[in-house]
């Protein structure tokens, strides 16, 4: 659960620190006062894009960070060591963006990517928009919220990759079938090359070795003399190398009887007889081994013409042509296999078939969970005074097989416009829209694995006796998890467990927001507020005090 946020010159706010408390907090002030400033960071926080926007005016950078306790989430723990994150008791999200709209992210101190912080997002906090009833009318939406209230997303990610799967084999047979010429006159061409290749028979090494010894043939004659010469300087000649020094070394260790010092310069001469002998020793050898072979020189060049001539021809360098020939092979088999219609036909017939069993089961499941969700949403319904109100979820079937599987979703309501079911869009009025879909919201959220609730604004379009029950519903709720909600009804404050109070100040053509936890009697003055406007008279103030009172029971 959420524990602290702090925000550091986020839009309107300079600087907060805020502690949260488990149960039901309601966070409310006046229209304009920076509310949803709260939700907005908490979003940032969880990989919303971040612009320049959130930066506060005249401030360099914005910085939103937060603590969660992880207590009762080991899906987060196991997350954080699979991605190489420190692990703890507790979790720190952080992100940082600058005014030019440039953002970075950190999980427990670390570097992180925005895809991370959404990643583990998935299990802190789920936020309901004051939009969401909008939303509710898309078939795409309606599917999900049915498929997350059943626990269906393994199985649909599952029909997905079957789906795909089947697609690209079809694909794959539709064009075989009708690039049969085409892919027939490519694959003798890559017969031929292939052949042609394979006649060459050149390794991988080889082009190394065919250069190397190339190039001593051809300047076999050269290697002969100066080898030749070398000899003749270092030790054939009367002013030989090997002599002069013999004769100097010779006379050094006679001096050295007299001063020890050349002893040094002695022993390093000696060392370089013996080096010297071994070169001259080496030489011999080289020159007695190397010799001139025009034939196999003429050899060396008719195989080099025959390699290069192929390299020219497929435009690689000389060395790319076993690598080259590998390619061709491979893509020869890829199209021997795609010319076997047969084999591609029974791939697709195997691909249709596991995606139409899973599909299969996703819908069983569907069905299952279509009854008991259009049940339980109609209970929450008969609380929120849409007791003439019926829930339902059909389940359309597709003329196509699709990558959600075989059905669509609708969600329909009978009772409140006579008593056939018919689409909510075609059916409900703003007000019982957002009564719906706010009892969909309290029902997905109960089965949602998070351990933070956010509701911002969702009883939008509601009152009287149905906000109490609003609020009620809500603090059911913060007796499971944490919830936070962003409301103007004063019926759902009072049912909180707790309650903050957003206000606006300009100074000095500065605005800021500010947020001020709430005692008892705070409670009663803003609640006294909401529900009388400016004046707050003393039937005001008892008012509230009421509604707290009841609240309590």
């Amino acid at each position: 659960m959420l524990r602290r946020l702090t925000l550091r010159d986020f839009v309107i706010v300079d600087r907060l620190e805020l502690e949260f408390s488990g149960g039901f907090g309601a966070l409310t002030g006046e229209t304009g006062a920076g509310k949803s400033i709260l939700i907005d960071a908490l979003a940032l926080l969880l990989g919303e894009r971040a612009d320049a926007g959130v930066v506060r005016s005249a401030c360099e950078k914005a910085e939103v960070a937060a603590i969660f306790a992880l207590s009762g989430l080991p899906q987060v723990a196991q997350w954080l060591a699979a991605n190489d994150f420190e692990n703890d008791e507790e979790l720190l999200l952080r992100r940082v963006v600058d005014a030019g709209g440039r953002s970075r992210a950190y999980i427990n101190g670390s570097p992180a990517t925005v895809q991370q912080l959404r990643e583990v997002g998935e299990w802190l906090v789920d936020i309901h928009g004051q939009h969401a009833h909008q939303s509710l009318l898309r078939a795409d939406a309606q599917r999900t919220l049915l498929d997350g209230h059943g626990g269906l997303s393994a199985l649909v990610r599952e029909v997905g990759i079957a789906f795909r799967a089947w697609q690209e084999s079809d694909k794959a047979l539709l064009g075989a079938t009708e690039g049969a010429a085409a892919l027939s006159r490519e694959r003798e061409q890559l017969a031929w090359q292939i052949g042609e290749l394979e006649l060459l028979d050149l390794s991988v090494d080889e082009w190394a070795t065919l250069d190397l010894e190339h190039r001593r043939l051809a300047h076999a004659a050269s290697l002969i003399e100066g080898a030749q010469c070398s000899l003749a300087v270092l030790a054939d000649n009367e002013m030989a190398c090997a002599g002069q020094i013999d004769q100097v070394a010779t006379r050094l260790a006679t001096l050295a009887e007299y001063d020890p010092t050349l002893a040094d310069v002695a022993d390093l001469l000696a060392s370089a007889q013996a080096e010297l002998s071994e070169a001259v020793s080496s030489l011999r050898r080289y020159v007695a081994r190397v010799d001139l072979d025009p034939a196999r020189l003429a050899e060396l060049e008719r195989r080099i013409d025959a390699v290069m001539a192929n390299a020219r021809k497929y435009r690689v360098q000389p060395p790319e042509l076993p690598v080259l020939l590998a390619g061709w092979r491979q893509r020869l088999d890829i199209l021997a296999e795609s010319a076997d219609l047969e084999a591609l036909e029974l791939r697709v017939a195997a691909a249709r078939a596991d995606y139409l069993q899973k599909a299969g089961e996703l819908s069983t499941a569907r069905q299952q969970a279509a009854t008991a969700m259009g049940a339980a949403v109609s209970a929450i319904m008969q609380q929120l005074a849409l007791s003439a109100g019926r829930f339902e979820v059909a389940l359309l079937p597709l003329e196509k097989a699709a990558v959600f599987g075989l059905e669509q979703v609708e969600f329909r309501i009978g009772g409140l416009a006579g008593s056939e079911a018919r689409p909510l869009a075609k059916v409900a009025s703003g007000g019982e829209l957002s009564r719906i879909s706010l009892a969909i919201q309290v029902l997905t959220s109960r089965s949602a694995r998070v351990s933070t609730l956010i509701f911002d604004e969702v009883d939008v379009g509601i009152g009287g006796g149905v906000a109490e029950i609003v609020g009620r519903l809500l603090r059911e709720l913060g007796g499971e998890r944490q919830v936070l909600c962003v409301t103007h009804l004063p019926q759902v404050a009072a049912q909180a467990n707790w309650q903050w109070q957003v206000s606006k100040t300009t100074h000095d053509g500065v605005t800021l927001s500010a947020i001020q936890p709430l005692d008892a009697a705070g409670r009663v003055q803003e609640i006294a507020r909401m529900l009388g406007g400016v004046e707050i008279t003393d039937i005001t103030l008892q008012h509230a005090g009421e509604l707290l009172k009841a609240s309590a029971i």
